[in-house]
């Protein structure tokens, strides 16, 4: 088993840390690390070091680190905007789409969406997801931990101007005749992919992302779940671009 992954805040400069908070507590008393073993520490932009452990306290680890790296960022970028969907399927699709390699979701407020992220609601919900990543882009052993956009959500309009900025963007459509596999894609830029939520993409919604650039296109002839287009999509897109 490859050694686990905690992210800080930033990497030590020196040769020696001091792993404490919650990713200290973390790796002491629940993944109970011993003197001698391994472990990855990122700080979610692309540093990694690696480090063993020296001594072993409550809830800290003493290390010594044993190497420094740097991941680059991928290219092109692939940003999902994802339809805010109802009790833990969002969460589903962001710890998955996370583990597969996105590099930003975005929480969209379909009109079709049956839950609405309103007032503290929505800013408990967008934190859910975040630390759903969070934790996602640990356990994948991920050098970039992905953003997570949204004050807590995005409107139509903001993911309007978003698709014109971007390289490409594709919408996730059971009724489209280009399938993924075989449209084109961009060297660079941003590849933005939108899943809609439970109830679908309303007509409305999709004339707007249609006029500002983006391809319906479909992956096969099943109908998938908001919770599973997202990674679906993701992985034929980490395959045809080389990351897998």
């Amino acid at each position: 088993m490859s050694a686990p992954l905690f992210l800080v805040e930033a990497l030590p400069t020196g040769d020696t840390l001091i792993l404490d908070g919650p990713e200290g507590h973390h790796a002491a008393t629940v993944q109970r690390l011993r003197v001698g073993e391994e472990l990855l520490l990122a700080d979610g932009r692309g540093g990694t070091a690696a480090a063993v452990v020296t001594a072993v306290g409550r809830g800290t680890l003493d290390l010594r680190i044993t190497s420094r790296g740097y991941v680059d960022a991928s290219v092109p970028r692939l940003v999902v905007v994802q339809g805010i969907a109802k009790g833990e399927r969002g969460e589903l699709a962001v710890q998955a789409m996370t583990e597969v390699g996105v590099d930003e979701i975005v929480p969209w407020a379909a009109s079709r969406s049956v839950a609405q992220w309103r007032g503290d609601r929505g800013v408990r919900a967008r934190e859910k997801w975040a630390a759903t990543a969070r934790e996602a882009a640990k356990q994948a052993r991920r050098a970039w931990l992905p953003v997570v956009a949204g004050s807590p959500d995005e409107s139509t309009q903001t993911v309007v101007r978003r698709i014109a900025g971007a390289a490409a963007a594709f919408v996730l459509h059971e009724e489209a005749e280009e399938r993924l596999t075989a449209a084109e894609l961009p060297s660079a830029g941003e590849i933005v992919l939108l899943v809609g939520p439970e109830g679908g993409i309303a007509p409305a919604e999709l004339s707007a992302f249609r006029e500002a650039g983006a391809r319906p296109v479909r992956l096969g002839s099943s109908v998938l779940r908001t919770s599973t287009a997202g990674v679906a999509a993701l992985s034929v897109l980490s395959t045809r671009l080389d990351r897998w």
